[in-house]
């Protein structure tokens, strides 16, 4: 499996392969056509709480990628997805709206991924 992540405005490509949003919040100014993905899995995302205390603060990213990491590790929802998508052959490519990729929640959700799935 080859993971991936990428923009919500960024434009849609074949290579993207599977389209996942891991954002719990609808993208602004973003129609669902547009987005050509294959589902929005909120559940992955940082509860409300995490994500208004990070609040995109790079100073506030390892903290931030430690607590993700404890949330997605006693998230139901985050094992059964790890469960559905094991095995998958294709790319998986995570859609969020942050505009720092590097510091975003879909950076973190990728690293989870790939330690769960042994793709890292």
């Amino acid at each position: 499996m080859d993971l991936k992540i990428k923009r919500v405005y960024e434009e849609p490509s074949p290579e993207d392969g599977l389209r996942i949003l891991v954002d719990r919040i609808w993208p602004r100014g973003i129609k669902k056509e547009k987005l050509a993905m294959h589902s929005w899995e909120k559940e992955l995302a940082p509860s409300t709480e995490l994500r208004k205390w990070y609040g995109h603060d790079p100073e506030k990213y390892e903290e931030f990628r430690a607590r993700y990491f404890a949330e997605l590790d006693s998230n139901s929802a985050a094992i059964d997805f790890i469960d559905r998508i094991r095995g998958y052959d294709g790319t998986i490519t995570l859609i969020f709206s942050a505009k720092d990729m590097e510091h975003s929640n879909a950076a973190v959700l990728a690293d989870w991924m790939g330690r769960h799935l042994g793709t890292i």
